[in-house]
């Protein structure tokens, strides 16, 4: 693949690109320059689709900063899985990698900003989305803010999707979208490990260095994935209802509308309901976007018209798949509370104490601004909203510049996030209940 210069568009004086064929087109910011049984003792010890390309075809960035990537050449043809081994490493493993996609949509892109300042690191790869509901001028707003930050532009690993797309609440065009950004992550970089897709609603509670140096020592075909065969009253709110999502076939914004019809369940496999976000090893989602197993189109196909697909896509693929079935882990490392409607509820500042005994990785919903945004930012972060969260590449001398001085980008200093997320990873593994909880068919358990 290869890079294609476009003109600026007339609202910025950026250096945009183009990756991806005509339906994944990006403003991207180019600049100059087994598994299981060993978790518990190693944390004891060591505290869309149509977008088919060849792996051999990936289009590599410029050598980014020396200064974070002295061992470029090293990182660039390491192998994908390279702790899948089964000995205890002598020395600390090489921190993995993590694709995000951070999606919002109008008047979110200081959401976007502050969240990707929050989940920075020089190692990741991240794109971000504003919406089709979002004006061009504020997504070319958004490219320009990114090239703004100096360690972005030398590290050369954030990119902003250009075309966009629509992601309605109900109906499949979200689930397209997810598989876009997905499918250009594959492109941007062939050395990432897991994709997470976040929203500007969501917000991390444990530094990158934490969760890098906490999955450094996971089997990397693990897949975070909330999943429940129960169906229950989804099955008439959910499944069988059809849905128009306007967002697959017009230009401009529209209502999705109820078909009068409603269709059977299928019985070729079985449907599992989860949350939108998860945590997807880079095995599986190539298995999504360009694996030789039909299914997971055939699902895109039968979801297509369905009020809550991106739901019930990935854990339903999972599940389904002998491939993938024995890696999922019923739990998407995000926190969430319901309330008596078991309905998500907007987390606020009362909250603070539970997010932080969750021993989760992630927490939403959020209301932008809200001040416990600002509590998880000074005492579990450690950073200003507009600078990046310090980590072992920021060698700074004072709180003020920590970061507008780097070093290399492997060194990793986890802190308490990093015992709250193994101590939380150990209450998975240690009794082995996760094996009875993996892609089970309940019939009266409720969901997740």
């Amino acid at each position: 693949m290869h890079n294609h210069h476009l003109q600026p568009p007339p609202t910025t004086t950026s250096t945009g690109g183009a990756t991806g064929s005509n339906n994944s087109s990006i403003c991207r910011i180019t600049f100059s320059t087994p598994f299981i049984l060993l978790i518990t003792t190693i944390f004891s010890l060591l505290l869309i689709l149509s977008l088919s390309f060849s792996p051999s075809s990936t289009s590599l960035p410029p050598h980014p900063n020396p200064s974070l990537f002295p061992n470029f050449h090293n990182y660039l043809n390491s192998p994908s899985n390279p702790n899948d081994q089964n000995t205890l490493p002598s020395t600390p493993p090489t921190p993995p990698s993590i694709a995000y996609l951070i999606s919002g949509s109008t008047k979110d892109s200081s959401r976007i900003l502050r969240l990707l300042f929050a989940v920075y690191h020089p190692r990741n790869q991240y794109l971000l989305h504003l919406d089709r509901k979002a004006t061009q001028k504020e997504r070319d707003d958004l490219a320009l803010a990114v090239q703004s930050v100096p360690v972005f532009k030398a590290a050369q690993n954030v990119n902003v999707i250009g075309k966009a797309d629509f992601r309605y609440s109900i109906g499949s065009s979200a689930l397209s979208a997810t598989l876009h950004g997905a499918s250009i992550l594959l492109r941007l970089s062939n050395s990432w490990d897991w994709f997470i897709n976040l929203s500007a609603a969501d917000y991390p509670l444990v530094t990158q260095d934490d969760l890098l140096h906490i999955l450094s020592y996971l089997p990397k075909d693990l897949n975070f994935v909330n999943h429940s065969s129960y169906i229950g009253w989804r099955e008439s709110k959910k499944l069988k209802p059809i849905v128009v999502d306007p967002g697959l076939y017009l230009a401009e914004e529209s209502e999705v509308y109820y078909a009068t019809q409603k269709r059977e369940l299928p019985d070729a496999y079985r449907l599992f309901t989860g949350s939108s976000s998860a945590i997807l090893s880079r095995k599986f989602t190539e298995f999504c976007i360009l694996g030789s197993d039909n299914f997971p189109r055939t699902l895109l196909m039968y979801l297509s018209n369905s009020p809550s697909s991106e739901s019930v896509y990935f854990p339903t693929v999972l599940c389904n798949s002998r491939k993938f079935n024995g890696t999922t882990i019923n739990h998407n490392m995000q926190y969430a509370s319901f309330n008596s409607r078991s309905q998500v509820r907007r987390l606020n500042s009362s909250d603070f104490n539970d997010l932080v005994m969750s021993g989760a990785a992630f927490a939403s919903p959020f209301k932008a601004g809200d001040p416990v945004l600002d509590k998880i930012d000074h005492e579990l972060l450690h950073h200003n909203r507009d600078e990046p969260v310090p980590g072992g590449w920021c060698l700074g001398d004072t709180e003020t510049n920590k970061c507008t001085v780097w070093g290399d980008a492997e060194i990793i200093r986890p802190g308490f996030g990093a015992k709250r997320l193994e101590k939380h990873f150990l209450e998975l593994f240690s009794n082995g209940s996760y094996l009875s909880d993996q892609c089970q068919y309940e019939k009266t358990s409720s969901s997740r």
